[in-house]
This record gives C-alpha cells, structure tokens and sequence, in this order.
C-alpha cells in the first residue's frame, strides 16, 4: 500500500505541476489533494496547522494571482474589461478548438477580439493581445514557482517533523 500511496502523491504532484502550463488540469488543487493522500495512507500526523494554514494560503494567492496577473498584462497594454473577459475565455476555450497550440493563441485571439468589440483600432487590439501573452506567462512562471513551494513545503515538513 505504501507503493500505492507514493505512486498517488507523485502523479498528483506531476498533474499539479503539468496545471501550471496547461490551465485545463487543477494544478494547485491536485497537490493539494496529495497531502491528503498522503495523510490517508500514511498519516494526518506530521502536518499541523500552521502546514494547513500556509499550503491553504498558498492556494488561494495562486488562484488570485492567476487571474490578476493576467488581466495585470493585458491592463498594462491599455486592454479593456472586454479583453481580460476575452483573455480569460480564450485560455479556457483555445486549447480545445487549436490542441496544439490553442493555449498560447486562445488568449491572444481572446484578448484581440474582446478589444475589437470593445471599439478598439485594430493596432491597439493586437497590442493588447500581446499583453495577454505576457500575462499569461507571467502568471505560468509565478504558479511554477508558488507550487514548486508547496511540494518543497510538504517534503520538508514530513523530514523535519
């Protein structure tokens, strides 16, 4: 059952991860599944409540970093309300429509033809897509970073507790 158990957590850990990248995966939440995998094959013990307390923060700022960071890029391109709504459809929905290469062109697309409706000149649109790009690998290297934190948290919290 250990196997089992370690098999679990590591695959969780690598979906969580892979979630970073492709937004379609629950990236943060899969790695927090993993401590209470862990927890239930092996023990609740080792994680107390400042564990909980800052893997849950942790949680949270991705979420809301997540979506601030990207309209983040796509405001500091001068894009509208339209646009980050575009964007944010366009992370959602490009990766179904082009497999290949929708994640980087959804939100591109998105942000462009929300900008478009919005009244914008065309030129100021594709600007505004490029900001979506930048928010959006901003926003790709800021949860690698914060969910490589939680997986490092969780190793050092079960080797020195």
């Amino acid at each position: 059952m250990d196997i089992l158990g370690w098999v679990l957590i590591v695959a969780l850990f690598a979906v969580g991860m892979a979630g970073a990248i492709y937004p379609i995966l629950p990236g943060a939440l899969a790695i927090y599944a993993a401590f209470f995998v862990y927890g239930w094959f092996f023990s609740f013990e080792p994680f107390g409540w400042w564990f909980w307390i800052i893997q849950t923060l942790i949680v949270v700022v991705l979420f809301v970093a997540d979506y601030m960071v990207n309209a983040w890029g796509v405001k500091k391109f001068g894009g509208s309300r339209a646009s980050v709504i575009g964007s944010t459809i366009g992370i959602l929905v490009g990766p179904f429509v082009i497999p290949a290469f929708g994640l980087i062109i959804g939100p591109l697309a998105g942000a462009i033809l929300g900008e478009l409706i919005h009244g914008s000149e065309f030129n100021r649109a594709l600007k505004v897509g490029w900001g979506s790009l930048v928010g959006l690998f901003t926003s790709t290297v800021v949860k690698v970073l914060l969910q490589g934190a939680m997986i490092v948290l969780f190793i050092v919290w079960l080797i020195f507790n």
